[in-house]
């Protein structure tokens, strides 16, 4: 599994190519969408901002996996955002947006999780490599 380090560096790489290419390079990431995902920390109190791909996207609202490259645990800021569903969002390095996240129940999940492993079938190794049902997670404007 990546080191926290590894997924820091990624996250910063990915951040500079942003930044450095003014946002001509880096609005997609494995053929998805890319955003930055803000949450406030559940310990902190602060801000905590990450680069995730969203494998669905259906208007206004995206859809993101908690996959971590297949950790048995899930990322930090999935146990953020269900703590605290307010989050803001940036698509496609566009402005942040106050959204909603909201976890998939299993019910919810069910339909939708073979859509993303037929079309990004990284999700499917990644699940492969835990015993934990990875989440996925609805991001709705507020």
């Amino acid at each position: 599994m990546p080191s926290n380090f590894t997924l820091r560096a990624v996250n910063t790489v990915h951040r500079a190519l942003l930044r450095l290419s003014f946002g001509r390079l880096g609005t997609e990431y494995f053929g998805m969408p890319a955003l930055e995902l803000i949450t406030i920390g559940r310990k902190s109190g602060r801000p905590r901002s990450v680069m995730l791909t969203a494998p669905i996207v259906d208007g206004d609202e995206y859809l993101i996996v908690a996959s971590r490259a297949g950790d048995p645990t899930n990322p930090a800021w999935y146990h953020n955002l269900r703590d605290n569903p307010a989050v803001e969002v940036s698509f496609r390095n566009g402005p942040r947006k106050p959204m909603t996240a909201h976890v998939l129940s299993a019910e919810e999940r069910a339909p939708l999780w073979p859509k993303i492993v037929a079309d990004y079938p990284v999700y499917g190794d990644y699940q492969e490599r835990t015993t934990r049902e990875i989440p996925l997670v609805r991001l709705t404007p507020r």
